[in-house]
């Protein structure tokens, strides 16, 4: 059995574009394997129920509740047969948002979505919404909240202490484009263990392009090359919209009040089960004739150690690793104190599950790849909970509309470029939480760089209280001489994560198991550290892409799970792409390309030139001659082509 088949249908659940040609024929039922849209929301004819079936799920992060949801909707199970097992004591994984105004709020990471989610949209279409009345959905929600108050921002990066750098263009010279081309065009194959820093010139790293990038995705320069190329891949269709985060949505919460609450609400009115405090760190199998068969579930639970034996027809869905095990908190005067060393978890943790998984077979990856660098993998974040002070009156400057009305802040994070840490702060709309008081804002803030010493407080951001984070953030706005009315109306609290990371640690095929391992008949692994065709980790719409993957496969769905969505292949995306990479002016050859087009139906798909009609013909033939070279031959037969090309558009009887 191929990894992505299911064993009862020659479906293929897992579509990869990649694997060839595709070329519609007589024996091809299905559409393209990134085909989106209303065909692909087909509910699949099921055949007779499997008698006794039960679910288990290991993590109640969106992943297990996405295979919670689909094994509900599109595979006809009963919720009373679903039961998911949690180490935590509240469903939601990485997707938290806990406290109040009194102690101070918190959320360890946030998410910023993009249009094309396909699967993500798939799930929450279906979803109740939070607020709205019956009959809407969350998807419907999050649309009414975004089509009203577009995404956007006016201060994205910043230095000098309070000044906003110009963020306008990418920043990047034609050798800088050059590389990130030939990234492009280089095969997936070639990248195994390559790391950005080994492959990108040092210059290139300075660039307004990286400080985007890797502030807005979290990269580090040690990290995955292949994962970046990936990135790019996946959201080439938004990089116009790089600059200025007008290529995204946010919720109207935070994460966990978007999504955990309404989806978790659902699952338990279908009569899902969640057992919480049980940490599930090992699974028992059944080898024969090169299959493998899950017979039991140990875990942990209440401190007792515990064995789920399982029927002939169970079926397991298992996280593998965890990006937020292991956190660490602090507060506005202490520091957070990690107890993760560097290379091994230990025992009591998320990772063991995997670990032991993995000393059974090859097909279940190598683990130690992403836990095995803590340094590697580690960031902070602190949240701030604020009543006025010179900080807002600060925020106030560089949001796009006033902190207090309701609508997009500051449009995403803004970075410091001249930060030693690289810290980035955001504010998203207002209130954050559902029960958020009025007078108060709650703040995000994040670095990358746990290795060096501030430019204001002298040590690393891992050694600092609240108070002195604060105080770095203040220095980096021009405020630093208001901290102390600034730390009096804000309450901090830290999360020093030390695998936060994880996903993007340098890898090679082999180091993550797929989503249903060879061999495999009862068990999927999902969320962040399995593979899947194309897509990207790191996102929402990848962990509930491995959770449609499994249940389709596990449970013999005769139903396909797309590869991601095609855009990147549109041309109209990397003409965009082209003219965004090389600083919002014609690239080589537009010129061309309007000579040919600029009268024809096609004319649309290309960005408008800053030049007239007789300018434009004279840049064309200066295009064609850097091409060709001057005074050959080929030269003049192609000008004159163009001439008579275009006189033929203009003579409306040809």
């Amino acid at each position: 059995m191929k990894h992505a088949d299911s064993p009862a249908s020659s479906v293929r659940v897992e579509a990869n574009i990649g694997d060839g040609f595709w070329r519609k024929g007589p024996q091809d039922s299905l559409p393209p394997p990134d085909m989106m849209g209303a065909y692909m929301r087909n509910r699949p004819v099921l055949g007779a129920p499997v008698q006794g079936r039960k679910a288990w799920i290991i993590g109640s992060g969106i992943a297990g509740l996405a295979a919670a949801f689909y094994m509900i909707r599109d595979g006809g199970m009963a919720g009373e047969d679903i039961t998911i097992l949690d180490t935590l004591d509240v469903a939601g994984g990485s997707l938290d948002g806990a406290g109040n105004a009194e102690q101070g709020y918190i959320v360890r990471g946030g998410r910023e979505m993009n249009w094309n989610y396909d699967n993500f949209w798939d799930l929450f279409q279906d979803v109740p919404a939070l607020e709205l009345p019956e009959g809407y959905s969350v998807l419907d929600e999050y649309r009414h909240v975004n089509d009203n108050d577009p995404n956007w921002s006016k201060a994205r990066l910043m230095h000098q202490q309070g000044k906003i750098r110009d963020f306008s263009t990418l920043g990047l010279s034609k050798a800088h484009q050059w590389e990130i081309v030939k990234l492009l065009l280089k095969r997936k194959e070639e990248l195994d263990d390559v790391t950005i820093e080994a492959y990108f010139s040092e210059s290139f790293l300075q660039t307004n392009f990286w400080f985007l990038w890797r502030s807005m995705f979290a990269f580090e320069n040690w990290q995955s090359l292949l994962e970046m190329k990936l990135y790019m891949h996946r959201f080439l269709d938004a990089i116009d919209g790089l600059t200025d985060m007008s290529a995204l949505v946010f919720p109207k919460y935070n994460q966990y009040d978007s999504f955990v609450v309404p989806l978790t609400r659902m699952l338990k009115d279908k009569g899902v089960k969640v057992q919480f405090n049980t940490r599930a760190y090992d699974l028992d199998m059944r080898e024969e004739a090169g299959s493998r068969t899950v017979t039991a579930i140990r875990c942990k639970s209440a401190g007792q150690d515990v064995q789920i034996a399982l029927g002939p027809h169970d079926v397991v869905f298992a996280l593998t690793g965890s990006m937020t095990e292991g956190t660490a908190y602090g507060d506005l005067d202490t520091a957070p104190v990690l107890a993760r060393g560097n290379e091994e978890p230990g025992e009591d943790s998320d990772w063991t599950l995997w670990k032991r998984l993995a000393a059974k077979s090859p097909v279940f990856g190598r683990p130690e790849k992403f836990y095995g660098d803590v340094k590697g993998s580690m960031w902070e974040s602190a949240t701030l909970t604020c009543k006025a002070s010179p900080l807002i009156d600060k925020l106030k400057e560089l949001s796009v509309n006033d902190p207090y009305s309701g609508k997009t802040v500051t449009g995403g994070i803004i970075t410091f470029t001249d930060s030693n840490w690289v810290m980035s702060f955001t504010c998203n709309r207002q209130p954050h939480f559902p029960d958020q008081p009025g007078d108060v804002l709650v703040l995000w803030v994040y670095a990358l760089l746990m290795d060096k010493k501030g430019n204001h407080v002298p040590k690393t951001m891992p050694e600092c209280t609240g108070r002195e984070i604060l105080a770095e953030l203040c220095y980096h706005l021009g405020i630093a001489d208001q901290i102390d009315a600034v730390a009096a109306n804000t309450k901090v609290r830290l999360a020093l994560m030390p695998y936060i990371t994880a996903q993007f640690m340098p890898r090679a095929a082999g180091d993550r198991p797929h989503v249903v391992p060879e061999g495999c008949t009862n068990l999927a692994l999902v969320g962040q550290f399995v593979e899947t065709s194309n897509d990207i980790i790191f996102t929402m719409e990848s962990s509930v892409r491995t959770a449609r993957i499994g249940v389709y496969t596990l449970l013999g769905l005769p139903k396909q799970v797309p590869d991601i969505s095609p855009t990147q292949y549109d041309i109209r995306n990397i003409i965009k792409g082209a003219r965004a990479l090389n600083g919002n002016q014609p690239f080589v050859g537009e010129r061309l390309l309007h000579r040919v087009l600029g009268k024809t139906y096609f004319a649309h798909i290309l960005p408008p030139l800053p030049e007239t009609e007789d300018t434009l013909r004279e840049r064309a033939e200066s295009e064609l001659a850097q091409l060709l070279g001057k005074g050959g031959q080929a030269l003049a037969k192609a000008s004159a082509w163009l001439e008579r090309y275009s006189s033929g558009l203009r003579d409306k009887s040809k």
